[in-house]
């Protein structure tokens, strides 16, 4: 396997370090044969090549497995006409990766006064309301006068359709329940015709539970009872959020790994930003990324049809658990431990395991 890494901005590097040491020790472990392209992107590859994301890199990933994204500093980058391109959006966007999947979950040992819950936020990826990807030229926000601004959304057909199949296939491999998450009473025609198309594909798993809740509605009810819902489907920017709030009702956004998945291609992405202010520090916690290394492994493994892979992230998953429990962590989660070290004991944890 084939393994490109962008190391991105701010604590990115440090996590990404982190990331790769597991990701080797994994690899040896259960034999993969994992072959780490590194490359810079972000404020690294601007001042080396004048732009954020090198000509030919996008080429390079494209022929690859499988690509790991740290953290870049998304805010910072304004023009792309400059080189600013913003690395996340352009991957996606190149890319066609159309499902953004973040698992939030529970662990033992960080204490939860909500109780145990399981998740997988879908979120569609591609279009809605990011005004920086939603236009096959130009932005999506217009400054009308100084004083008036209209930002457009987009929803198409094919990118509902294929959102509501991809939660709808993972719903069944879990526990047939799904959930749509909307705001159909408001955004009669966008969201009217998510909701329907969601309605319609789910008709097409027998034995799926298909419920649906406004999505103001959702954040109360996620906050209050996390452990009724299993999969949720929503769009772009309503999924942004909602997979915040549930990583972080977990016990830490540093717990929330993310998988970008497209026909032909994935990228594993922290669900957190670039966190300037403790760059360089060792203090980052780089279990989101980590456990978004072992959901692309796991993709992987499905496409491939090579059963080593998903061994291998199930183990990475359990040794991030097993380095809660007993504490060997960074201090967001309950440790005292420093990214190299919380790293390391994520190592020592996958290898001393059968």
């Amino acid at each position: 396997m084939r393994m490109v890494v962008l190391p991105g901005d701010g604590i990115g590097p440090e996590i990404t370090s982190a990331t790769t040491r597991v990701l080797r020790a994994a690899s040896e472990h259960f034999q993969l044969g994992v072959a780490i392209e590194e490359h810079p992107v972000g404020h690294e590859s601007l001042k080396k090549f004048g732009t954020t994301v090198q000509p030919g890199l996008l080429e390079t990933v494209r022929a690859a497995d499988g690509l790991i994204l740290g953290p870049t500093a998304t805010f910072d980058f304004k023009n792309e006409q400059s080189g600013e391109i913003n690395p996340s959006k352009y991957f996606r966007k190149n890319l066609d990766l159309f499902a953004n999947v973040r698992p939030a979950r529970t662990y033992p040992g960080l204490r939860n006064p909500l109780g145990d819950f399981d998740l997988v936020v879908v979120r569609e990826n591609t279009e809605g309301f990011y005004a920086d990807r939603n236009m096959e030229q130009g932005n999506g926000e217009v400054l009308v006068t100084p004083d008036v601004v209209i930002s457009l959304r987009r929803i198409t057909r094919l990118c509902c359709e294929r959102i509501a199949r991809s939660a709808c296939q993972l719903a069944m491999r879990r526990k047939k329940h799904l959930t749509v998450v909307h705001k159909a009473n408001v955004l009669k025609i966008g969201d009217g015709m998510f909701l329907d198309i969601c309605r319609e594909t789910a008709r097409g798993f027998p034995g799926l539970e298909i419920d649906e809740i406004l999505v103001d509605a959702m954040m109360a009810h996620v906050v209050r009872n996390p452990n009724r819902f299993d999969v949720i489907v929503s769009t772009n920017m309503f999924g942004d959020i909602l997979s915040d709030l549930t990583a972080e009702l977990s016990g830490s956004l540093g717990l929330g790994g993310s998988l970008n998945v497209g026909e032909g291609h994935a990228m594993a992405q922290a669900a957190h930003g670039s966190a300037p202010d403790i760059a360089s520090q060792d203090v980052a916690n780089p279990f989101s990324l980590v456990l978004s290394m072992a959901l692309l492994l796991a993709w992987h493994g499905e496409r491939t049809g090579a059963a080593r892979f998903g061994e291998a992230a199930s183990a990475i998953e359990g040794a991030v658990a097993e380095a809660i429990k007993t504490g060997r962590a960074t201090r967001d989660v309950g440790g005292k431990l420093g990214t190299t070290a919380t790293g390391e004991a994520v190592v020592e944890i996958l290898t001393a395991r059968g």
